[in-house]
């Protein structure tokens, strides 16, 4: 079970769809690095892409919404940014490729957004 920071939305915002590649990608990332936090990326330097990170890297702030759960990893997007895309529901997928940024991924792949 993973805690919810202080004044971070604790109820997913039903803006979450996970394909059963994501699923599987994010289970194997687990058993290999730990449990895990995804954080979707707004933009600049990493694009808009899914960041993924060992869960003690970076922790959710007081502004992340919970979008929801992949394999008892939580995915959250800042608030500001959910509102101002028009709260969209958000699946989450693999793309062949390594990972860019610091995103943690496979040799061949990478979570992607859709």
């Amino acid at each position: 079970m993973t805690s919810t920071p202080q004044g971070c939305s604790r109820e997913p915002a039903a803006g979450l769809a996970v394909t059963p590649a994501a699923a599987e990608m994010v289970r194997t990332l687990a058993r290999e690095h730990g449990p895990l936090r995804i954080f979707q990326s707004g933009g600049c330097c990493d694009g808009s892409l899914p960041i993924c990170l060992p869960a003690g890297d970076l922790p959710a702030g007081p502004h992340d919404v919970l979008l929801g759960l992949v394999e008892d990893t939580p995915v959250y997007i800042d608030a500001e940014q959910h509102r101002r895309w028009g709260s969209p529901m958000l699946t989450l997928d693999v793309a062949p490729g390594e990972p860019e940024g610091m995103s943690l991924g496979l040799a061949d792949a990478h979570l992607v957004t859709r």
